[in-house]
C-alpha cells in the first residue's frame, strides 16, 4: 500500500489557508522588550499592592498584554502578577473594583481568568478565587465580555 500521499502537506498548495499570523496584527516590541516591560509591571504592582491600591496594581498589570510568540516568559509573569493581585483582593472588594475597570480591561481580565482556570495547580492559582472574579466579572460586564475573550485571536 502506498502511503506517500500522507507525507503531502495539501495547506501549502492551497490559497485560502489562514495562518495564525494573520489572525492579528504582532507585538511591535522584541520578545526582550517585552519581558523587561512585564517586570517593570511586577514591580510597579507590587508598589501599589503595599500600599493598597487594588484597582491601580490590576489597571497597571492588565494595560498591554504580551501576547504573540516568543514571549512566554513574559505570559508567565503577567499572569503570575496578575493572580497575585486576584488572591489578595478581599471577595468584598472585587465587584467596586471590576466596576472601576475599562471595558478593555475587563475582557483581558476575563482572559487571564480563563488563562489561570486552565492551568490548575500552577504557581498560586486557586480555582476557588478565580470562580468568584469571573462571577462577578460577569456580573457587572455581561457575558459579552466571556464571548470577547474566548473570541480574540491574540493569545495571552
Amino acid at each position: 500500500m502506498d502511503t506517500n500521499f500522507r507525507k503531502i502537506d495539501i495547506d501549502l498548495y492551497d490559497e485560502d489557508v489562514l495562518l495564525e499570523s494573520e489572525l492579528y496584527d504582532p507585538d511591535q516590541r522584541e520578545p526582550a522588550q517585552v519581558v523587561a516591560d512585564a517586570k517593570a509591571k511586577a514591580t510597579s504592582v507590587r508598589t501599589s499592592l503595599s500600599k493598597g491600591d487594588i484597582t491601580g496594581a490590576l489597571v497597571t498589570a492588565l494595560e498591554s498584554p504580551p501576547y504573540g510568540a516568543n514571549v512566554e516568559e513574559a505570559k508567565n509573569l503577567t499572569l503570575q502578577t496578575v493572580v497575585t493581585i486576584l488572591n489578595s483582593t478581599k471577595a468584598t472588594d472585587i465587584p467596586n473594583v471590576v466596576k472601576s475597570l475599562p471595558p478593555d480591561a475587563q475582557d483581558t481580565l476575563m482572559k487571564y481568568v480563563y488563562k489561570g482556570m486552565g492551568m490548575p495547580g500552577w504557581g498560586d492559582v486557586s480555582g476557588s478565587v478565580l470562580l468568584g472574579w469571573h462571577e462577578k466579572l460577569t456580573e457587572v460586564a455581561g457575558t459579552g465580555c466571556i464571548v470577547r475573550a474566548m473570541t480574540d485571536r491574540r493569545p495571552i
